[in-house]
């Protein structure tokens, strides 16, 4: 595993990269395509660390060498105050990555949602909630694909998994492993009586190579079947659907979201390899006795955050006691301020 880092510490980071650059020039290093990709990877994301922090070291310089020789000329000393807190608004921006200190942060995420007991309440429930994380990555950029999708039995869904790419995904949205509850009056009760929902959000750091996680040929099963999903025209007439079993580790996976059976094995392989390895992260964890407190069980007792639609509005963080009356915007994707919440909470742990 790569040795971590912290993002302020420049001088030990630019050693780091000259290191990984020696070994890219070492015989065979191409050999290998996957590791050496990862190598290359590791390589792009330290420079550009360092790449921002000399940036705002030499912007820093260039405002005192102004300020000095600025005089009493007010118009150049304004100029100059604006640039300052410009900078300052950078610098916390960048202080703000030291949440971004895990070994696999910067990586693309996999998340998946679980609909809870309780029927087609919670099925729409997780609905909501896909939506909500499906706009939240519009708003920040990131790229989201649905990769496999089992419908409710009226309405919602049962089960979804994502893929999102983007900077620093999994990082973003490790804030919000855990379970979430929902309170309103219910759409689908005649006596519009109000009901408590739960569905159980999951996020798996994306494995990126067969070196962290070796899957062997004799060690799966793959099976193909005729996808579910609504009748007529969009019927599938092919086993296309995918299902994928992993012996030793007894996990199941299956996807049908995609009409190539090519394209569904590929994703049931990267959503496995992302669960082989937040196995592995668990062991790990185990191992070194630091499992409480950094990361959360997939139990419904333990609720992350509650958003009540009724009698009042409101959604609270039960982690941080961040909130909000402003449940429309949050439903739409505006959930930055949950997330920023809960990483500043966890910096420096």
């Amino acid at each position: 595993m790569p040795a971590r880092w912290s993002i302020f510490d420049i001088p030990n980071t630019e050693k780091e990269i000259a290191r990984l650059e020696e070994q890219t020039m070492q015989p065979g290093f191409w050999d290998e395509q996957a590791g050496a990709q990862a190598i290359m990877r590791q390589i792009a994301e330290k420079k550009r660390v360092v790449q921002r922090w000399r940036g705002l070291e030499k912007k820093l310089n260039d405002i005192a060498e102004m300020e000095a020789i600025s005089g009493e000329d007010t118009a150049i000393l304004a100029e100059l105050q604006n640039e300052t807190v410009e900078l300052g608004k950078q610098i916390d921006d960048y202080e703000f990555q030291l949440a971004f200190s895990g070994e696999y942060d910067a990586r693309n995420a996999i998340m998946a949602i679980h609909a809870g007991a309780g029927g087609t309440e919670s099925q729409d429930w997780a609905e909501m909630l896909m939506r909500m994380y499906l706009r939240w990555a519009e708003r920040r950029g990131f790229q989201a694909e649905v990769l496999d999708m089992s419908p409710g039995d009226e309405a919602g869904i049962k089960r979804v998994v994502i893929a999102f790419k983007g900077e620093y995904a999994a990082g973003y949205l490790k804030s919000e492993h855990g379970v979430h509850r929902l309170v309103r009056l219910s759409p689908f009760d005649s006596d519009h009586a109000r009901h408590t929902s739960f569905a159980l959000v999951e996020i798996l750091p994306e494995a990126e190579n067969d070196v962290e996680v070796d899957i062997k040929p004799e060690d799966i099963k793959v099976e193909t079947f005729r996808s579910s999903g609504p009748g007529g025209q969009h019927m599938q007439k092919t086993s296309s659907a995918v299902r994928i079993t992993h012996f030793p580790s007894g996990i199941v996976i299956s996807c049908q979201s995609e009409r190539s059976q090519h394209m569904n094995k590929d994703f049931a392989l990267k959503i496995l390899r992302a669960r082989l390895l937040e196995k592995e992260l668990e062991r790990q964890e185990a191992e070194k006795t630091k499992l409480k407190g950094k990361r959360i069980e997939a139990g419904w007792g333990n609720q992350i955050r509650s958003y009540v639609l009724h009698p009042y509005r409101m959604v609270k963080d039960h982690r941080t006691d961040f909130e909000t009356s402003n449940t429309e915007a949050v439903l739409d994707g505006a959930i930055d301020g949950f997330i920023d919440a809960y990483l500043r909470s966890i910096m420096g742990k």
